[in-house]
């Protein structure tokens, strides 16, 4: 990720929609691929992620986020509420049925990392990226 993007982390958030959660979606090389995942319609998955989130979160898409042994990955990024509450990035591992996204949405909805628990079935799809490729998320 380009460091002419980064944002200065130590600003206040100068938008409203900074203080909400972030939900990244990856569709990169593999994430968002039929030839990686299939049996699912990768671009109703974000319009859906959109439509269910747009009053608490912003949903972006990004590019390869290097997990791509774990397609699809969704990060959910805790709102300011949240990371004051001590929380981090959950990031989310194939993530390629309908049932997690709804779990997701559900979690988001209520408040999302640090604000809510999220569903217990969410914790099969959690995982640890790398710490290179965190911080570039952080950054972001």
């Amino acid at each position: 990720m380009s460091k002419s993007i980064r944002r200065n982390r130590t600003a206040a958030p100068t938008r409203a929609a900074d203080a909400r959660c972030t939900v990244t979606v990856c569709r990169g090389c593999c994430c968002g691929t039929m030839a990686k995942v299939p049996h699912l319609d990768h671009e109703a998955q974000i319009t859906d992620l959109r439509t269910a989130l747009a009053a608490v979160a912003m949903v972006r898409r990004t590019d390869c986020l290097d997990a791509c042994e774990r397609a699809n990955v969704i990060v959910i990024q805790p709102s300011t509420e949240g990371r004051k509450a001590g929380a981090r990035p959950v990031w989310l591992g194939e993530v390629n049925d309908s049932g997690a996204a709804a779990d997701i949405t559900a979690w988001v909805n209520d408040g999302g990392p640090g604000l809510a628990e999220p569903p217990g079935v969410l914790d099969l799809y959690a995982f640890q990226p790398s710490r290179r490729v965190r911080h570039e998320l952080d950054d972001e």
